[in-house]
């Protein structure tokens, strides 16, 4: 039987989750030009580094319905972001995959998040409290890593 979670542990529970929802809104955003939502931008970044995923996977990947993410897929592909392909492994499934000019705009997006971060650690945190970050992602990666 567990012992009940301490204090300390329900605070920082619902501190990192608070504060890492937030933090990833504010990254994402960092990236979002006028043309692209937040769940289109989302999108072609989890398709980076993916041979391809189905409306289905990046749905219950983004937390949202079927047919809102092949809306979703369809705004994408008509800004020739991302092309559909027939799955080699199962010819009945369609894959959505990157088009170069697709792979392109998510690394640019995702070295604009990485700057952003990069910039806003500067200019609002002192050099301990950055290292007080660096040994907080220490810290929370051992939670992630059974």
């Amino acid at each position: 039987m567990r012992n009940a979670p301490a204090p300390s542990s329900i605070r920082a529970s619902h501190d990192v989750r608070n504060v890492i929802g937030r933090l990833r809104r504010r990254i994402r955003a960092a990236s979002s030009r006028d043309d692209l939502t937040l769940t289109q931008a989302s999108v072609l970044a989890r398709l980076t580094g993916n041979d391809g995923l189905t409306t289905s996977d990046l749905a219950t990947a983004e937390g949202m319905r079927h047919q809102s993410m092949a809306s979703t897929v369809s705004a994408l592909a008509g800004l020739g972001l991302v092309e559909r392909r027939q799955d080699p492994g199962d010819g009945r499934r369609l894959l959505i995959a990157l088009t170069s000019q697709g792979r392109t705009r998510a690394e640019a997006d995702r070295q604009a998040r990485g700057e952003w971060l990069a910039d806003e650690l500067q200019e609002k945190c002192t050099e301990e409290e950055r290292q007080t970050v660096i040994a907080a992602m220490a810290v929370l990666e051992r939670l992630v890593h059974d």
